[in-house]
């Protein structure tokens, strides 16, 4: 089924029903109490859904259910504790279920339950000694919660359980010694526990054991031998402890996949050793000298612990990894070099020049038939580079990449991801896939870190799909900033339990990257080539090559006459050059297709004039309504806007940027075409004659639509842009009131470690930071400050500067400080709002004050602004005033800019009346301005 909504009222009136099974299917809504109805319910399946609130205590009532599945949904709350008069129930599935708290102490009488399981939760406490009487359990599942202390000794009571599986226990350590009677056992998970116990020496009585998992613990001592020896053995995962001593000298033919990675293992490689079996021996100390090293894969020479080639002064200073795929070269010119794709679930890949490598560990538990790389043929949204995320790289457990013999110093890591496992279709689109991203760990870190192995938490339960608005197919690129200081670089991937399992399909878990990038934040001294041999001198080569030389400067000589010659024919032809040059062209218009889409130029389908040509409404023959923005003939400014806004636009791709869908470029006619926004611009919808009332909700999103539009320019598209012109009148509104960022004809790519002067000064009075209008000072935080305007007009229903008002309030940065000086910002909200959230306002007035502050340092950058709107971190205290500059009172704007055009020409929310200028030059004289060619301004993104 695909049914979605609600779950009907009339359903629960079915009183005999007795096997119910809605699961796989988009349901919605709360769970009714009147659920209580169904006594001789025996069978009750709600899993995959998207069921929210609280579970309703009624469920007590159904006293006769065998079996309870509420898995994978959005419920919240503690576990109702009358789900404990279940006596008769035997298996309870809640994982991924939303859920959270102490388990209640009533499901102590749940003692015929034969399978729990309660993954991927925000259960809390200890994990209850209660449940070593559940003594017909078979199956057990613990992942991905939050529990603390150590595991109950009374699980050694659990005789009867074969499937075992428990993660991220913190706090207080546990031992093993619960396991000992657990003799039935197929599969044991036990993974981040903060075990600190030696290894059982003996395991001889676990010959069912398939798939052992004690890794990222505080194991020590030395492996016994009859581990290796037990005959159904075929996982063994022992990585990230402190075991000590050599691999045992024998194994069994079953053991096939075997994963000791950091660990502080020695000796000599064993005989045992052959070419298809998996074993990763990454981050130890052993002697690689002997004739069984040659059936490893090559390069763990450069794996062993610290790291060793390519040390001292370093010989690279990047590299960049296609995972799980190909070879690709980007848009940008990245060479992405191809990985290995035929990996499994203990290996490891060092290329041939020593440049970078990669492990993996960890087994897709329930695939029959697992694979470590995904692939799609879908096209991808958010990029220019659709064919880099049609391959990834996923992983079960613990993925790395490393960069190795870098150069020391600060590198800038970028990791592109995208989802293309978990589909944005019906049901299937439930899962959830959360992993934690560390990057790096070295000789500067704490001693925890080295001890984890784990490397620096950058980011946990990092969710794709959440970062990508929900969506699969759509690029997230990320970047992180890390320090290189022993010439190795490690990226970690980490998956600790939480998200879904199964959804679309059984196994669907686990971190998931498309590429990786390193670049340094630095100039390099190094070569970034690999060791070649050195060769003997041929003089019968230099001879050859004298000659060889003569004969190639004169034809360079008679090239270069045909060179200039070309270039004159050629000039009439650079604007277009330009174009076809393009790193991202959109689609290609005919004239012809616009003019008859908007009625020949019909001026009943003008929507404005801007500063460089008219914008109309039309309509393609597909249906779609459009903004055609029509370049003036005459205007020669706008013939270079208009490639920047192309260059710009065309490059990022945003829920909170305007869409383009083209351009037409035909002898003298330029045209854009944009999506058309019925709702016009935020300054219309709420300053102009025909305001929308927008209310208070409405608003805070529009805030936070802009902030994430921002955010996406200056930190997270693969260009890092400066918009310049954030102004309410640049904020398009679709028909839902999504706020959309437009006008990208000012926009400027800059070099985030590098400031940018410039006396051609250019956007929008009452928006301009004082340090860009006054000194030409550029960085991304002028459009912070211009947001923190925009946020400040929002709250209050006015604009920026408002000449028929009272004196201290003609300025608004003026009179929100001195509002919040009183401590009466309240009465900065719109009067005309009937209810607001008072503690929303409050915290936007003083996100807005601290974007607005006189110095961009103290501005926070845009992915900060997002999370203090959402709440997610708390809002800086506002200590110094906005640089409002109360004596900089512009009356005659043309002569306060190098830069301007008559404001009121300016009516269409697609225009700008400014011209682009130089972008991002690191020795920019601020005496002499250029205006760029399109490949200065893509190229200095680069």
């Amino acid at each position: 089924m695909s049914v979605d909504g609600p779950i009907p009222d009339e359903l629960w009136n079915l009183t005999y029903l007795f096997n119910l099974n809605l699961a796989q299917n988009l349901l919605s809504g709360s769970l009714s109490p009147s659920i209580g109805n169904l006594t001789r319910m025996q069978y009750l399946s709600l899993g995959i859904n998207a069921l929210s609130g609280e579970l309703p205590p009624q469920l007590g009532q159904l006293t006769e259910l065998l079996s309870l599945s509420f898995s994978t949904n959005n419920f919240n709350g503690s576990l109702p504790s009358e789900l404990g008069n279940l006596s008769k129930l035997q298996q309870l599935y809640m994982d991924s279920s939303g859920v959270s708290g102490e388990i209640p102490s009533t499901f102590s009488k749940l003692k015929n339950l034969n399978t729990v399981w309660a993954s991927d939760n925000n259960f809390t406490g200890n994990i209850p000694e209660f449940i070593g009487n559940w003594s017909q359990l078979t199956q057990l599942f613990l992942q991905g919660n939050s529990f603390e202390g150590s595991i109950p000794s009374t699980f050694s009571n659990l005789t009867a359980l074969k499937d075992l599986r428990i993660s991220d226990v913190s706090n207080v350590s546990s031992s093993l010694e619960f396991i000992r009677n657990m003799k039935n056992l197929t599969i044991l998970v036990l993974r981040n526990n903060n075990i600190s116990d030696s290894l059982p020496s003996d395991f001889s009585g676990y010959q069912s054991l398939s798939q052992l998992d004690l890794s990222f613990n505080k194991l020590t001592g030395q492996i016994p031998d009859s581990l290796f020896n037990l005959s159904s053995l075929t996982y063994l995962f022992l990585g990230n402890n402190s075991l000590n001593g050599t691999l045992p000298e024998q194994k069994s033919a079953s053991l096939r996949n075997i994963d000791v990675s950091y660990n502080n293992l020695m000796g000599s490689i064993p005989s045992w050793v052959s070419n298809d079996l998996q074993l990763n021996l990454v981050g130890n100390n052993f002697t690689l000298d002997n004739s069984n090293t040659s059936l490893l894969p090559s390069g763990l020479n450069c794996l062993q612990r610290n790291f060793p080639c390519n040390t001292g002064n370093g010989i690279y200073y990047n590299f960049a990894v296609k995972c799980g795929g190909p070879q690709i070269t980007s848009s940008s010119d990245i060479v992405y070099e191809r990985d290995n794709t035929s990996f499994g679930p203990a290996t490891y890949y060092v290329t041939d020049s020593e440049r970078w490598a990669v492990s993996n560990v960890g087994y897709f538990t329930g695939n029959n038939n697992p694979t470590y790389n995904a692939s799609s043929l879908s096209q991808f949204t958010n990029t220019l580079d659709s064919e880099l995320f049609q391959t990834a790289r996923v992983s079960a457990s613990s993925l790395r990449y490393y960069g190795l013999g870098l150069q020391n110093g600060n590198y800038n890591v970028t990791l592109q991801f995208a989802e293309i496992q978990i589909q944005n279709t019906e049901w299937k689109r439930l899962g959830r896939r959360l992993f934690d991203i560390y990057i790096q760990v070295g000789p500067c870190f704490t001693r925890l870190l080295v001890l984890l192995r784990k490397g620096n938490l950058v980011v946990k339960d990092f969710d794709i799909r959440k970062e990508a608005d929900g969506a699969s197919f759509t690029a997230v690129p990320t970047m992180y900033q890390a320090r290189v200081t022993a010439n190795y670089l490690e990226i970690h991937f980490f998956w600790a339990g939480k998200g879904t399992c199964c959804v679309p399909n059984q196994a669907t878990y686990g971190p998931l990257i498309s590429a990786i990038s390193a670049v340094p934040d630095f100039i390099p001294t190094v070569s970034n080539k690999s060791p070649t041999p050195t060769r003997k001198k041929d003089h019968t080569g230099l001879i050859v090559g004298v000659a060889t030389g003569v004969g190639v400067v004169g034809l360079v000589a008679v090239l270069l006459v045909f060179y200039v010659v070309w270039r004159r024919r050629m000039a009439r032809m650079i604007e277009d050059q330009e174009f076809l040059g393009m790193d991202a062209r959109p689609y290609t218009f005919s004239y012809a297709e616009l003019k008859a889409a908007t009625d020949d130029f019909n001026p009943n389908n003008k929507l404005g004039e801007g500063g460089f040509g008219p914008v109309f409404k039309g309509t393609l023959d597909d249906g779609r309504v459009i903004a055609v923005k029509q370049l003036s003939v005459t205007s020669h400014q706008g013939k270079n806007q208009f490639m920047t806004e192309i260059a710009t636009i065309s490059a990022v791709q945003h829920r909170n940027l305007v869409k383009l869908y083209g351009c037409c470029i035909d002898a003298d006619n330029r045209l854009l075409v944009y999506e058309y926004l019925e709702n016009k611009s935020l300054d219309q919808a709420m300053f102009g004659q025909r305001t929308l009332n927008l209310d208070w909700a409405t608003r805070f999103d529009i805030c936070l639509g802009i902030a994430r539009g921002l955010a996406y320019l200056h930190e997270e598209s693969r260009l890092r842009i400066v918009h310049r012109d954030v102004k309410a009148s640049n904020i398009l509104l679709d028909s839902e009131l999504t706020p959309k960022i437009s006008d990208f004809g000012l926009a400027k790519l800059y070099d985030d470690k590098k400031t940018h002067i410039s006396t051609r000064v250019a956007g929008t009075i009452g928006y301009l930071a004082p340090e860009y209008a006054m000194r030409g000072h550029l960085t991304e935080k002028a459009d912070v400050f211009a947001f923190g305007v925009v946020a400040l007009e929002v709250v209050s229903g006015r604009s920026n500067s408002d000449p028929s008002l009272e004196e201290e309030k003609i300025y608004l940065l003026e009179w929100a400080w001195n509002l919040h000086e009183t401590n009466r910002v309240i009465e900065l909200v719109d009067s005309r709002l009937s209810e607001f959230n008072e503690e929303e306002a409050k915290r936007m007035v003083a996100i807005a004050l601290l974007c607005t502050q006189t110095s961009p340092a103290p501005r926070p950058p845009m992915s900060r602004v997002v999370a203090m709107l959402s709440g997610d971190i708390e809002v800086a205290t506002v200590s110094t005033r906005p640089g409002y500059l109360t004596d900089w009172r512009f009356n005659d704007t043309t002569s306060s800019l190098a830069e301007t055009t008559d404001k009121s020409t300016d009516k269409s929310p697609y225009n700008s009346p400014f011209a682009a200028s130089t972008v991002g030059t690191a020795n920019f004289s601020p005496e002499i301005t250029t205006t760029p060619m399109l490949d200065e301004i893509i190229g200095d993104g680069r």
